[in-house]
């Protein structure tokens, strides 16, 4: 009986003592809840009251939405607000910092930022075409980088060593689009001592490397290979130059080096990029006639041949003619089909078409990039566009353009026309280059070899 009656007053003490433990530990809950509830109202408050002691300057110049900070008695409306309202001041402080130049971005932005390639083959005429984007003030120009890149990776028409080598030029030139020019100093020989080097290739053709401040103070008994045309600059300085391609709303390259056209997708494709190719084009037959004479000793081949024509014309150079065009050709009819990654962003325009209404395909080149073309580009033109006559250097920008054109006519002979005519004979259809068909067609100017089409053709 004693043990019937003892387990039930057991089961009735175990239960009240639960009773009283929940009891307690709710009551525990609720003062931990009041603490927490007291220490996030005290922290809303401060922030509260910061907001309200900030400057109605630094409000005006964010442009925040004051409604969404603060309510009508001076609190925020939620956490959740307040996540939003902080963000919205991180991004505005962020813009104000970029305008007050805190950091290496432009400091004036001008519509979105355009990366401009200007894509040809050698004595095309591209040096005076790349003036269009050099004597523009708010764009960052580079002539031919991938110049040193040549010297330093092998490079062999065809194969392995030719596709290395273009996947090379291709990864520098982005590297160059986003302004790091650092990328360079692996290539220059010799090694850049501190970032500084007195061996950038053609220097004194890029007006962004020999402007202030990328051209310091010269320092004497320092070798100067590569100069500036109109000051003296000490060694180029890569951060400088770095910092100056940064501040510019635009980057434009100009190279030779670049053949195939589908190599450069990844730079069309890169999200950082907002990228326009302007590939530019000239008539073979003055193509060669103007290498013979910039490049004589290359060419010795092709001049015996044509005055003397005791020896047959060497096929390896023949063939390399034909591969030239070939590449040119291909190139050409990939952006002119506009497949999807391309469409918008390539241009084809014959040299020729340019140096007969230079400052018309100057605009047409302009507004494909999207860049507002500036009067003092309109004034260079002009200038350089109308010389009495040619200057005697083989890199001469300055040209009376509408009589330069035509003048390797005169200085070819109707033997080296036909061999370029047969082995560059669809490149020339495409591009609209008639054949001549004897040398008095050869030299009679009122006998046109240009098709009359569209001086550009955009994709």
């Amino acid at each position: 009986m004693d043990k019937g009656h003892t387990l039930p007053q057991d089961i009735r003490d175990l239960r009240h003592c639960l009773r009283m433990k929940s009891k307690y530990a709710i009551l525990l809950v609720f003062v931990v809840a009041l603490v927490i509830i007291e220490k996030e109202n005290n922290i809303i408050s401060r922030v509260s009251d910061k907001l309200k002691q900030a400057p109605q300057s630094l409000m005006e110049v964010n442009s925040t939405d004051p409604g969404l900070v603060l309510s009508e008695n001076g609190s925020l409306l939620s956490l959740s607000e307040l996540d939003s309202a902080f963000s919205q001041l991180k991004s505005r402080l962020q813009n104000v910092t970029l305008q007050l130049g805190g950091t290496r971005e432009p400091a004036v932005a001008q519509g979105p930022r355009r990366h401009v390639l200007l894509m040809a083959t050698t004595r095309t005429g591209s040096s005076f075409v790349g003036e269009f984007f050099n004597q523009q003030g708010n764009i960052f120009y580079l002539f031919e980088p991938l110049w040193h890149i040549e010297r330093t990776v092998s490079f062999e028409p065809g194969g392995a060593n030719a596709v290395g080598s273009a996947l090379v030029y291709r990864d520098v030139l982005k590297q160059l689009f986003l302004c790091d020019l650092y990328i360079l100093e692996n290539f220059i020989t010799p090694l850049p001592d501190d970032h500084l080097t007195p061996y950038m290739f053609r220097r004194g053709s890029s007006r962004s490397l020999c402007e202030d401040p990328v051209c310091t103070p010269f320092v004497k008994k320092v070798f100067e290979k590569y100069h500036c045309k109109n000051r003296r600059c000490g060694p180029l300085n890569m951060t400088l130059a770095a910092e100056a391609c940064l501040h510019k709303n635009h980057v434009a390259l100009k190279t030779v080096r670049i053949r195939q056209l589908e190599f450069l997708r990844s730079l069309v494709e890169d999200p950082r990029l907002d990228m326009r190719i302007i590939q530019l084009v000239r008539d073979p037959r003055a193509v060669l006639a103007s290498r013979i004479v910039a490049f004589s000793g290359k060419y010795e081949t092709w001049k015996k041949w044509a005055s003397e024509g005791a020896a047959p014309l060497n096929e390896d150079e023949v063939q390399r003619l034909r591969g030239n065009c070939e590449s040119i050709r291909l190139s050409a009819e990939l952006g002119l089909r506009q497949p999807a990654w391309l469409r918008g962003r390539y241009m084809l325009i014959r040299y020729e078409d340019i140096a007969r209404s230079p400052l018309q395909n100057a605009k047409e080149m302009y507004k494909f990039a999207g860049i507002s073309l500036t009067q003092q580009v309109e004034d260079w033109i002009q200038k350089n566009t109308q010389a009495p006559q040619d200057s005697s250097g083989i890199y001469s920008t300055q040209k009376n353009s509408s009589e330069q054109f035509e003048k390797w006519r005169f200085s070819i002979p109707f033997k080296l026309a036909q061999v370029v005519q047969s082995v560059c004979g669809p490149a020339m259809h495409l591009f609209g280059y008639k054949l001549a068909s004897d040398q008095e067609t050869l030299t009679n100017r009122s006998v046109s070899l240009l098709e009359e089409r569209r001086a550009f053709w955009i994709t």
